[in-house]
């Protein structure tokens, strides 16, 4: 049997506490997947505190590595999850700015890291620093703290080796798409490296105005490289000067009470301001410390501050308020513009949305990772503890801005800058402290059964200041109070048994858990009195699985059966006035994935995730657009049925190869009456490339039949998808 092979096939399947027996580390380590050649992932991180194989990790994992990111010319973090099944895209509902993922239904905004460490900005995320994307299933407070209901998103550095790398590329593309990126990696003794990764790029797309001119750099330093103490020193700083995209109003199908769907326009027309934007920055600084006391008890320190300041000024349309031509405003309740109505002979106002975020947090964390022997019985135990505080200011402004100027015809828009008066609305601040201890611990029983379990204890205290409040004439107050600290305190237990009766075959049954705060975003709109006291919502997990290796390693085939309960859901009373831990929420689903080569030419990374997400229980009675609807017994927001993904290569020569790839989804719903909803789509990728040593030629065609449907989308708005594009891309190493 080859060595390669079984070394892919334990990738695709292998890590958490893994690193079970010592003798398996230098076999997981040979892989240079960072080389950007196979599909199947080696390690992960996203299992457990050290990384470790993917089939001793009793959840479903996902990993996207720089070989799919390359071939596909994903450069978004929400482009390389469209790998992963069972994901979906957000338009920023209430307020929220940035990367707003959902997994498998359930919100993940600040469910996303940067190598173990929460990356809770708003803002929208590049590929370049990172050699790949884990995605954990399932909730993981124990492994991660608060949120985690629908899994997490694990980003993993590019880190400072002391093979030297040197590699640019330069990117071309349709609709005017100019993109370049820089890896660096220096070695600087026998023991020390030093790497920069860097990006700019100054795209549009297919849809009108819309434009980012982004650049970042990501430098790092590596010292005590294979000795018993490292140091690692890291940072990402990135500035993104975007105008932003909320698409299209949701208007009904017919008339009062019927589904809302997104109107029927050309999919490039925009419809915000041109002075429209997302100014961002991100400044992220980590160090990392690890001392190996013996090669089989390890102690680790990691540190990593972040800053995050957003002056936003987008453009929303109001739904509700969709209005044909000449029609008086107090007759749009009752008689609303539907799809029947020429978009032509529409109406709309533009919010003049308008908020500068200052985000801060401080976080540390310390493990002590020990592998000890009981007899036959093999012990890799982790304990920790974790501290840390975040702070976000917001301050909110307004424009008197008159109703003429806001609105803009659907049919023929003529965008126009704001105009009017600016004045500050309200600031407020708000601070959050964690403080957590936890422990885990991998029994290997024998060869065959393997045993994880852990209980995290978390103390999660949150303050809000309202420092400021002042409303121009002719303006209604935002409903804002000052709440007092609110303290929660959590357990969160985790248990899994592992099966594996050989090398290629891992069985397993999980449990897991999840608290989400109230305040889990530690911003003011989710501290306001109607929720600011109510306990944590609480999740359960339950998964059974299993994790094969076929063709003699080389491709790797994972499916799982899963059901996550939300048992005291936040539901709005009857008068639909004040939240409630009323209501259950659950989604059960089955998932199947696989990784890896048919052939040595041929590569495959796919998927499939069938979700059933229901309103179990609700006290809730639709008001407003949606009055007199219950949500109980309607399915779940952001669950369609079906979802899959497929991507493959296949190399003609070795010089040359060719490549393509699908993306089906059914319909969802964009609100819990299932009142608002997205049509299901299919768009199809494909990509061809000719391979030298020193330089590679890529050609990228993203959506080739021009598919106009809605990716992002949220219950007031969607998004139209990018049109048919082309982009080259040259890549010279040196």
């Amino acid at each position: 049997m080859k060595k390669k092979p079984i070394a892919i096939a334990a990738a695709m399947f292998i890590p958490a506490l893994a690193a079970a027996a010592d003798v398996q580390l230098p076999e997981v380590n040979v892989k240079g997947q960072a080389e950007g050649k196979d599909f199947a992932p080696a390690t992960a991180t996203v299992g457990g505190k050290t990384p470790a194989l993917i089939r001793d990790i009793p959840q479903t994992v996902t990993v996207i590595n720089r070989a799919v990111l390359d071939s596909q010319g994903a450069t978004s973090l929400t482009q390389a999850l469209r790998n992963v099944p069972g994901i979906t895209i957000s338009a920023g509902e209430g307020g929220a700015i940035g990367d707003n993922i959902n997994l498998r239904g359930f919100s993940a905004r600040t469910d996303i890291y940067i190598d173990g460490f929460r990356d809770r900005g708003q803002y929208t995320r590049d590929t370049f620093a990172y050699d790949e994307i884990e995605v954990l299933k399932g909730p993981s407070s124990m492994l991660f703290g608060r949120g985690s209901t629908g899994g997490v998103i694990n980003q993993v550095s590019k880190k400072p080796s002391l093979k030297e790398r040197s590699e640019v590329t330069a990117s071309v593309g349709t609709n005017d798409y100019y993109r370049t990126t820089l890896d660096l990696n220096r070695p600087l003794s026998e023991t020390s490296a030093f790497r920069v990764a860097a990006f700019g790029q100054d795209t549009k797309s297919t849809r009108d105005v819309v434009e980012n001119k982004d650049w970042g750099v990501a430098p790092s330093l590596r010292f005590g490289i294979n000795t018993p103490t490292e140091v690692t020193l890291s940072a990402l700083i990135q500035r993104n000067r975007d105008i932003p995209d909320y698409g299209f109003p949701i208007v009904t199908s017919s008339g009062v009470g019927t589904i809302r769907k997104p109107i029927d326009a050309p999919a490039n027309k925009f419809y915000g301001y041109l002075d429209d934007h997302f100014n961002q920055s991100v400044d992220i600084y980590s160090a990392t410390i690890q001392h190996k006391f013996t090669p089989n008890i390890t102690l680790r320190n990691q540190t990593s501050y972040s800053r995050y300041n957003t002056e936003a000024q987008p453009s929303p349309l109001t739904s509700n308020s969709v209005q044909r031509i000449g029609q008086p405003v107090s007759s749009i309740s009752s008689n609303p513009a539907t799809l029947n109505d020429p978009i032509a002979n529409l109406l709309a106002p533009r919010e003049d949305r308008d908020r500068v975020l200052n985000d801060k947090s401080l976080f540390n964390q310390t493990d002590l990772t020990a592998k000890l022997q009981s007899g036959t019985v093999l012990h890799t135990l982790t304990v920790g503890l974790e501290i840390g505080q975040e702070q976000n200011r917001e301050d909110r402004y307004v424009w008197n801005t008159s109703l003429n100027n806001r609105l803009i015809n659907l049919g023929d828009p003529v965008n126009g800058t704001r105009q009017g008066t600016r004045l500050l609305g309200h600031s407020s601040e708000t601070t959050a402290d964690t403080l957590a201890a936890y422990v885990n611990d991998q029994i290997d029983l024998t060869k065959q059964w393997k045993v994880v379990g852990g209980l995290r204890w978390d103390r999660y205290k949150v303050n809000t200041d309202l420092t400021k409040f002042t409303v121009p004439s002719g303006f209604t107050a935002d409903n804002v109070v000052q709440t007092d600290p609110k303290t929660d305190i959590m357990f969160s237990p985790r248990g899994g048994v592992l099966y594996q009766p050989n090398d290629k075959l891992s069985y397993y049954a999980s449990f897991g858990t999840s608290f989400n705060p109230t305040a889990e975003t530690v911003t003011q709109s989710t501290s306001v009195a109607s929720n600011a006291n109510l306990d944590p919502e609480k999740n359960r997990s339950l998964e059974v699985g299993a994790k094969m290796d076929l063709l003699e390693g080389d491709l790797t085939v994972n499916t799982a059966l899963f059901q996550i309960e939300k048992t005291n859901a936040r539901m709005r009373d009857g008068l639909g006035s004040l939240q409630v831990l009323d209501g259950k929420v659950r989604v059960r689903g089955m998932e199947l994935g696989v990784a890896g080569r048919i052939t040595p030419a041929w590569q495959v990374f796919g998927g499939y995730t069938y979700l059933n997400g229901k309103i179990v229980n609700s006290p809730e009675i639709g008001t407003g657009v949606d009055a007199g609807i219950s949500a109980e017994g309607k399915t779940y927001q952001n669950t369609p049925r079906h979802t899959v993904t497929l991507w493959s290569t296949y190399r003609l020569t070795p010089e040359w190869e060719v490549g393509g790839g699908a993306l089906s989804s059914s319909m969802r719903y964009l609100n819990n009456y299932e009142s608002a909803m997205v049509s299901g789509y299919t768009r199809f990728d494909a990509t061809i490339a000719y391979l030298q040593k020193k330089y590679d030629v890529r050609l990228n065609l993203q959506n080739l039949t021009d598919k106009k449907y809605f990716e992002t989308a949220s219950s007031g708005r969607a998004v139209p998808a990018t049109g048919r594009t082309a982009i080259v891309t040259v890549a010279y190493r040196f």
